[in-house]
């Protein structure tokens, strides 16, 4: 999906590298950057149908395909803290997810990290209660539109691509998304407050094809899921310096920054978490439940 020499383009690979090498050779992945292959829809087809052997897709793009993976687009689902989100993956939560693809054509073994979200709007925006009001611009989603609805906002689903105008324009005042992806958008060009929040991901699922799996060996299979799995936390890294780099930009165009405090972070998860999870639970039903379950037990060990 990402261009070439993008964090993600670099992982991946480093990761076909890894593979080809503990596996002397037997698993020999190529690597297209760029959506050469088509776009997250098509891609995702065509390793359902075994046109494709694997892709790392954005979860955002696949609800169609397995409406559980929609609990990532909760605000304040993983924490902010890299070894604990790699936990968090690895955990009987992250498994569970990564379990439910299999009866729907799938075989994923990872969850790799893209990024947290912050909000970005022309109206003052420091804290919870400048929300009420405002127009963001969201992916079409009933989680996000509840997240959005839960503090006194609107949501419009826009396409990606139509977002700088729709700023620029006033048809919504703001936006949600990963630093480095606000900034490669130009969307600070448009934009007079950065609220640094966290509250979201950007999550990509790595799927690969039953047809090209069941040809593995079980040893071949264990080091493709370990590389993968291990990896996310390589792709943390290279992301987070990656932010680290666009946020200095998005400082350069001047834009009134304001972060929250550890207080206010908690009072906006505590608005916006319950009304997205109950928005995913109304489409996910007994099988939205149990992840929300295992993933409720597992977030307090991990952040206690």
């Amino acid at each position: 999906m990402e261009a070439s020499g993008q964090p993600l383009d670099q992982v991946l690979k480093l990761s076909a590298e890894q593979i080809a090498e503990r596996t002397d050779g037997r698993v020999d992945l190529s690597v297209f950057p760029s959506s050469q292959l088509g776009n997250a829809r098509a891609m995702t087809e065509a390793v359902q149908l075994g046109m494709q052997d694997a892709v790392v897709v954005p979860a955002a793009f696949i609800g169609g395909f397995n409406p559980l993976v929609s609990i990532l687009d909760i605000p304040y689902l993983l924490p902010t803290n890299d070894d604990q989100a790699y936990q968090l993956r690895k955990s009987e939560f992250g498994q569970a997810l990564l379990a439910s693809f299999k009866d729907r054509g799938f075989v994923a073994v990872a969850l790799w990290p893209g990024g947290f979200k912050h909000f970005t709007s022309n109206e003052k925006l420091e804290g919870i209660d400048d929300f009420e009001g405002q127009k963001f611009r969201i992916m079409d989603s009933r989680v996000l539109r509840a997240q959005f609805e839960a503090v006194g906002a609107q949501a419009m689903p826009i396409p990606f691509g139509d977002v700088y105008t729709s700023l620029q324009t006033g048809v919504v005042d703001g936006q949600e998304n990963p630093l480095d992806s606000i900034a490669r958008m130009k969307f600070h060009e448009v934009q007079e407050y950065l609220l640094l929040s966290a509250h979201g991901v950007v999550e990509n699922v790595v799927l690969f094809s039953p047809t090209f799996w069941s040809g593995l060996s079980d040893e071949d299979k264990q080091t493709v899921a370990d590389v993968f799995t291990n990896n996310a936390q390589e792709l943390a890294r290279v992301k987070g310096e990656n932010q680290k780099q666009a946020l200095e930009e998005i400082k350069a165009a001047g834009l009134t920054i304001n972060e929250l405090d550890d207080a206010e972070q908690q009072a906006l998860r505590g608005r916006m978490y319950p009304a997205a999870r109950d928005a995913f639970l109304e489409q996910a039903g007994d099988e939205g439940q149990k992840l929300i379950d295992l993933y409720e037990g597992v977030y307090g060990d991990i952040t206690e």
